[in-house]
């Protein structure tokens, strides 16, 4: 069998790499020049399958009015005409409610910790070095409102089998020292021994150096205009390139394109709940190793995520929400300097800052769009959201078996038709 996937982040790529170690031949598309260039190509870096507990819940719907109001606070909003971002909107209130945010995380768990067994494994037989740490993930909190609210989800992510603990400061600071320095703005902390951090551009750079080693083709630089529907199946996609345009067959077609998939899917009458979440990061080297975090943490209050790639900090977090831009916002930016400062003074070398920004394809329920459209040959594999390095290795695996009519491993909720 034919597999074309449409997209070469990391989601992408790992679809390929178990595609064909199913026995396809594949195909990946994509219209940068190289794989990872987009949202999987500077991102906060965790494999966190503590972080499952999504956006939407009754204490974020609270805090919602505040957060739209203040042009610093981690989620903004621009509003637009378009229905699908109220619709969006109006979705994402809808999963607020408990029972849904209970069942969310449950899902989130379940696919997180397949996906991160599958990295593992991937790592230990491919040999793969991204500049990993297996120390674990610290949630830490300066406000003792959001600690209670954490220790809460932390609860219901152990029923679920996620080894989420909460800590007092002294414990988080054995953890990670270098947060002595900011100790007194501490009022606890989470702790997932078992998850992980490292770089998802290399990690993708080499996985998809592996695919062309065992024959997955790769054809970047091409612009995917459309899938051309005949019936209920797919015909091919239509591409151009620095050739011109043309056309590529298939047996089967995985959209894997992130935001992005959400316009083409529109074009053959395929709605799909995915906003584009834009992202912010700011990468700068260790100035002071004493100072330096060594474990990954996240910044729970301010949607933040720390971590460390070799002599490098990462520091990644925000979501805008009301468009398809790229454009770096200078005091966004500033606000990633600013928080890293206050919690980590002199960690990093800030004249040598480099930021970035992506766009995280998020739905309502953080819950990604994994299964076959009613088009019998197209196959979602998108809308992970902030998670998709962390789901995207269990991803890949659950769609090559049911493209190839295997029944998924993980037990997780697959898009039907």
């Amino acid at each position: 069998m034919h597999v074309a996937v449409l997209g070469a982040g990391v989601v992408g790529v790992a679809a390929a790499w178990y595609l064909q170690r199913a026995g396809c031949t594949v195909t990946v598309i994509d219209r940068r020049e190289t794989v990872a260039a987009e949202t999987s190509f500077a991102n906060g870096g965790q494999i966190s399958v503590s972080h499952a507990e999504p956006w939407a819940t009754p204490r974020a719907l609270r805090k919602l009015p505040a957060w739209l109001l203040d042009r610093d606070s981690p989620l903004r909003w621009s509003p637009t005409a378009d229905p699908a971002l109220w619709r969006w909107l109006f979705a994402f209130l809808g999963e607020c409610r408990p029972e849904r945010v209970r069942r969310n995380i449950r899902d989130l768990v379940r696919l997180g910790l397949y996906s991160r067994a599958q990295l593992q494994a991937l790592r230990a037989e491919l040999g793969l070095q991204y500049a990993q740490r297996t120390r674990g993930i610290l949630h830490i909190y300066t406000d003792a409102g959001e600690l209670r609210a954490a220790a809460k989800a932390a609860a219901l992510m152990r029923e679920f089998g996620c080894a989420r603990e909460v800590l007092d400061v002294d414990a988080a600071l054995t953890i990670e020292p270098a947060l002595r320095s900011s100790a007194s703005r501490l009022v606890g902390a989470t702790y997932t021994a078992d998850d992980e951090s490292g770089d998802a551009h290399a990690f993708t750079q080499q996985l998809a150096e592996h695919c062309r080693r065992r024959g997955v083709r790769f054809l970047l630089g091409q612009r995917i205009e459309a899938l051309e529907p005949v019936g209920e199946h797919i015909a091919a996609v239509r591409l151009t390139g620095a050739d011109g345009e043309h056309r590529i067959s298939a047996d089967a077609y995985v959209l894997a394109l992130g935001s992005h998939s959400t316009a083409l899917a529109r074009q053959i009458g395929l709605h799909l709940p995915i906003q584009p979440a834009k992202g912010y990061s700011l990468t700068m080297p260790v100035r002071d190793p004493d100072r330096a975090w060594n474990v990954s943490l996240t910044d729970d209050e301010h949607r933040l995520v720390f971590s460390r790639l070799g002599e490098r900090l990462r520091i990644a977090g925000m979501a805008e929400l009301g468009g398809v831009d790229t454009t770096l916002d200078p005091r966004r930016c500033a606000l990633l300097l600013q928080r890293t400062e206050a919690l980590f003074p002199g960690a990093g070398d800030a004249t040598q800052a480099q930021y970035w920004c992506g766009l995280r394809p998020s739905t309502p329920s953080n819950l990604p769009c994994i299964g076959r459209t009613r088009y019998r040959n197209l196959y979602l594999d998108t809308g992970h959201g902030t998670l998709g390095w962390t789901l995207a290795c269990g991803s890949g695996r659950a769609l090559a078996d049911l493209v190839c009519a295997r029944p998924p491993e993980v037990d997780f909720p697959i898009s039907q038709p």
